[in-house]
């Protein structure tokens, strides 16, 4: 008997240590975004256009993505998200993984930051379902780079998704044809609780965590100074 008490207590301890080790890296994930998007706006110039953070639908944003110098079908990365809700609202965060695909030249430096612009419905309901393909069912384009698009660019037209990357300063719009995003079931049970979905967050179900404030804080602040130079 005592050996059963013994192993039960061991699991609790263990499910705890879980909990506490997954909750930690959610949070870290949402201020690593946080301190990515912040920096990578307060460099307009080379930066994303206003324009497409103002038609923005939902951001997301992968921190700290690659750690080495992978070819083909290693890439992989943990991410968090966001969708407008209504004027000066934003919904609480989602967690994601993506994985796989061609990410283009970058793909072998130390650190790459990715940022996601999802500007349309099509693009919205595909973050809102619990797994897709980039390049399938999502189409998803390198985005522009500057304070303002270029006139004449095509990126108001059907692509679902703007895609950015930045790599020891060096930011461009990037290609991530054939990766797969899944939502992060272990964040968001850490965060949540059990049960908690991807598409409950980002349709306002789902209250925004504390720890998710200053996330949310900073997509509404860079999302409001595009609009006001409009």
């Amino acid at each position: 008997m005592k050996r059963y008490v013994v192993l039960f207590l061991m699991l609790c301890v263990s499910a705890v240590s879980w909990a506490a080790s997954a909750r930690e890296d959610a949070v870290e994930r949402l201020n690593k975004s946080s301190e990515v998007l912040r920096e990578i706006m307060n460099a307009p110039d080379k930066g994303i256009p206003e324009e497409v953070l103002d038609g923005a639908k939902c951001v997301a944003v992968v921190p700290n993505m690659v750690k080495g110098g992978f070819v083909f079908g290693a890439q992989h990365g943990k991410g968090v998200a966001t969708c407008r809700l209504a004027p000066g609202r934003w919904s609480a965060p989602a967690f994601f993984t993506i994985s796989g695909g061609s990410w283009g030249a970058q793909i072998g430096a130390e650190g790459v930051d990715l940022v996601m612009m999802i500007m349309n419905d099509e693009g919205m309901k595909n973050l809102l379902s619990s797994k897709f393909e980039i390049g399938g069912s999502a189409s998803a384009a390198a985005g522009p780079v500057g304070r303002h698009a270029a006139a004449g660019t095509d990126w108001k037209l059907d692509t679902q998704m703007l895609t950015y990357s930045r790599s020891k300063g060096a930011f461009a719009g990037i290609t991530l044809n054939g990766s797969r995003i899944v939502q992060d079931d272990d964040s968001m049970k850490a965060i949540y609780g059990a049960g908690a979905t991807q598409q409950a967050a980002l349709t306002g179900k789902l209250k925004t965590p504390p720890a998710a404030q200053p996330f949310i804080a900073t997509v509404a602040r860079k999302k409001a100074a595009a609009e006001a130079k409009r």
